[in-house]
């Protein structure tokens, strides 16, 4: 006996010990829960309070649906959904039944105490392209056929929406570790163990407005600080306080612009003690001052996980605030740390950024340590959490069983620092975190694209990475320029390399030198790896990196514009050029260029030795290339000049965008 039954401004279905719960959520846009007998209202995600909208519900005798704006959703006596169009009646997705006679389109499959492992199976459709998913090494753009792990790992950054070029959006809200098949029989979302399905599902005229439709679901970023949007230095690393304001001092005397420099691990007297090791760092106050008044923040690297050789470990530990394991004590990797002579190091614990308790208690030893020196710019790195071995099944958090809510993890920990400064009077908040979930934006998180290699393998793969973090909603991305795993600046190819990173890096949301150059030394406290300052790297990069970092100069006016418009539509600045040029088809194949903001069309250049490459200008614009001044009609592709000191880089019709000094 099934059941259709109206709720305030939503529709259920009950049919075997199945619910389904259809409700309007923002504009153009559903969410839809599944539960097992019962729906819960207290599970973790992305989405906050419900917006206010009104749905249009009609309930007949072969079905029912539900209208809200430019999505339809239809319900049949089975309880199967589709997602159509509200103007055409066109099918953007729809529930595919995994089996003609059990289990339909939705699996729950028990592992006891009310957790299941949960399949959810949608159709698949011929020529589907599919977008998002948050940061992966794979080198695709569009990820149609790919099977991509929901997990947080190094590099590997899961944000479990996807953006279709069909038309719509489809948020997975639900932190569970699992996977998602993109296949050509169907496309399926598996939680390894969670207790309901819960997902959002949007549409729009064009993958704009579904972007902006995400962001008002899901946050939207803050604005960004004016001076985040020029450069920052940074090295694995600066052993002292002296070394680091030498550098500093250098691109002042050099006349070079400088707008962070970083502070990396082992700074600390103990992992997890949240303060300088004052023999290196005798007096951070002042190098703080000298710093502002060179115009330069200085951000701090802090990392989730505690030695048990830190002071607070105990207070910890005894508060329970922690993340627990179900088997043995709450050792969650292994890390060096200062007074230990191991080659491996000792067994760390992570606190769990899902405990509000937990959140205020490392706020607070940061305030007391970091932040009443003057210090407000924050790296959290290792925020994934980076637990090895990865075994999510033995982790209990606050909010839950690790399967079941740990991708949420490095969202709270950017909470935990938002939140902090928020409550000292703070509005201009930035964290640079090596792991997000969906959401994380709205705590001011940046994201970086982790540990990577120094080659131009990587450069290409970054391009799209880059792209599907943006249409993931993490508008505020940036690299390490020049890749993170070595690379020797005496050699040819590493100095072509990190020039055309540089070239790349100037239009991306941030820009940001990071890495650990040759020679390399071994992990632990005293390791400091190869010069990595932009004349690091012989006297003809140097000065072709002068003119990336002029170039961002000039270009920072500009994007302070387009981070204003992302803080106020959830627009990304930096976006596949599809978003903008939806109807010319050719956009959708176009996964090695990209646009900044609206008016700046760039294609980067990734093999060595390249000095001319094939650049595809939508149609329906006349494009001028920024540095001859030569016009363009749109709609096919040209072979562009690259020499060695610019890539192609055009501009929208008459936009006045100052790319050549």
């Amino acid at each position: 006996m099934t059941e259709f039954r109206e709720i305030p401004d939503g529709l259920e279905w009950r049919g075997g010990h199945q619910v389904v719960r259809i409700e309007p959520w923002g504009q153009d846009s559903v969410r839809v829960r599944v539960g097992k007998t019962v729906l819960r209202t207290d599970l973790p995600g992305a989405l906050g309070e419900r917006p206010d909208a009104g749905a249009e519900i009609t309930v007949g005798p072969e079905g029912a649906s539900l209208v809200n704006g430019g999505i339809r959703v239809e319900i049949d006596l089975k309880g199967r959904l589709r997602f159509l169009r509200t103007d055409t009646g066109e099918e953007l997705l729809a529930e595919e039944p995994i089996h003609f006679w059990w289990p339909g389109p939705r699996l729950f499959a028990g592992n006891g105490n009310g957790y299941h492992r949960i399949e959810q199976n949608f159709r698949a459709y011929a020529g589907e392209r599919l977008f998002g998913l948050g940061q992966h090494q794979h080198g695709l753009l569009d990820q149609k056929g790919a099977v991509v792990e929901l997990i947080q790992r190094n590099s590997e950054v899961t944000i479990p929406f996807v953006l279709s070029s069909r038309g719509y959006g489809l948020l997975w809200n639900n932190p569970a570790v699992g996977r998602v098949e993109l296949g050509v029989t169907g496309t399926r979302w598996v939680a390894d163990s969670a207790r309901q399905i819960d997902y959002w599902i949007t549409s729009g005229s064009g993958p704009a407005d579904v972007l902006r439709n995400y962001a008002e679901a899901t946050g939207k970023a803050p604005m960004l600080p004016d001076w985040a949007t020029g450069f920052w230095q940074s090295k694995l690393r600066y052993r002292s306080q002296e070394e680091l304001l030498t550098v500093a001092r250098e691109y002042h005397t050099r006349g070079l612009p400088l707008s962070v420099i970083v502070c990396d691990f082992f700074h600390w007297t103990h992992l997890g003690e949240w303060r300088f090791d004052p023999q290196e760092w005798p007096d951070p106050a002042e190098a703080v001052r000298e710093l502002t008044e060179l115009g330069v923040k200085l951000m701090v690297s802090i990392w989730p996980s505690v030695s048990p050789l830190a002071e607070n470990y105990p207070e910890m530990l005894d508060k329970g605030l922690f993340i627990d394991t179900d088997q043995g004590p709450p050792v969650h990797a292994d890390w060096p740390d200062k007074g230990v002579e191991s080659p491996v190091g000792i067994g760390v614990s992570f606190y769990d950024s899902t405990n509000p308790e937990a959140r205020e208690y490392v706020w607070n030893r940061v305030r007391e340590n970091y932040y009443r020196h003057g210090i407000k710019v924050w790296w959290l790195d290792a925020c994934e959490p980076e637990i090895k071995p990865g075994t999510p099944g033995n982790l209990r958090l606050h909010a839950g069983p690790g399967l079941e809510v740990l991708n949420s993890y490095p969202t709270e920990n950017a909470r935990a620092f938002y939140e902090g400064m928020r409550g000292e009077g703070e509005t201009e908040i930035v964290s640079l975190c090596r792991s997000a979930w969906a959401g994380s934006q709205r705590y001011g998180a940046a994201l970086w694209s982790g540990d990577i290699a120094a080659t131009f393998e990587s450069l290409g793969e970054q391009i799209r990475a880059g792209l599907n973090v943006a249409v993931s909603g993490i508008p505020w991305w940036t690299t390490d320029i020049g890749g993170f795993h070595g690379g020797d600046p005496d050699t040819e190819y590493f100095r072509e390399l990190v020039v055309r990173w540089f070239q790349y890096g100037v239009f991306c949301p941030l820009f940001r030198l990071h890495g650990d150059r040759a020679p390399r030394m071994g992990l632990g406290p005293k390791m400091s790896g190869g010069p990595n300052e932009i004349w690091s790297f012989g006297d003809e990069a140097y000065e072709l990196i002068k003119g990336s970092l002029d170039l961002r100069e000039r270009l920072r006016p500009y994007v302070s514009e387009q981070m204003r418009v992302t803080h106020e539509t959830g627009l990304p600045p930096m976006r596949p050029v599809f978003v903008d040029f939806p109807d010319d088809p050719e956009t959708w194949s176009v996964d090695d260029q990209f646009l900044f903001g609206p008016d700046v069309l760039v294609a980067p250049v990734y093999a060595l030795g390249e000095r001319a490459r094939s650049v595809y200008l939508p149609a329906g614009q006349t494009w001028t290339d920024a540095w001859t001044g030569e016009t363009h009609e749109g709609g096919r592709t040209i072979t562009a000049d690259a020499p060695l000191d610019r890539i192609p880089v055009y501009l929208r019709a008459d936009a006045q965008v100052p790319i050549k000094a």
